[in-house]
């Protein structure tokens, strides 16, 4: 182990301030704001089975995943039958 007896203290800030002139910060709680909630998607297979059986896959903005499983939680339908319900609508909208 190395002998650090020789080696010169060099102190340009002075002694430290006794422990009763030292700030209290450290004992405060934080107060730092809240993060925001970060987005979970929510997962539907859970709720029930559906029995389809055929994939149909997309991508869709945070924001459109938001408002149909809002929808299908609201409601308490699958996402598959908000979609089907909003086909319907839209098929009768347009006279198809």
């Amino acid at each position: 182990m190395a002998d650090a007896s020789k080696l010169k203290a060099r102190s340009r800030l002075g002694a430290p301030p006794a422990p009763e002139e030292a700030s209290r910060n450290l004992q405060a709680p934080e107060a730092a704001p809240a993060p925001p909630a970060p987005y979970v998607r929510r997962d539907g297979r859970s709720m029930r089975r559906s029995h389809r059986t055929v994939a149909f896959a997309t991508r869709v903005s945070p924001e459109f995943d938001v408002r149909i499983r809002d929808i299908a939680e609201r409601d308490g339908l699958l996402l598959v039958e908000v979609l089907e319900r909003a086909l319907d609508a839209y098929e009768q909208q347009s006279g198809r």
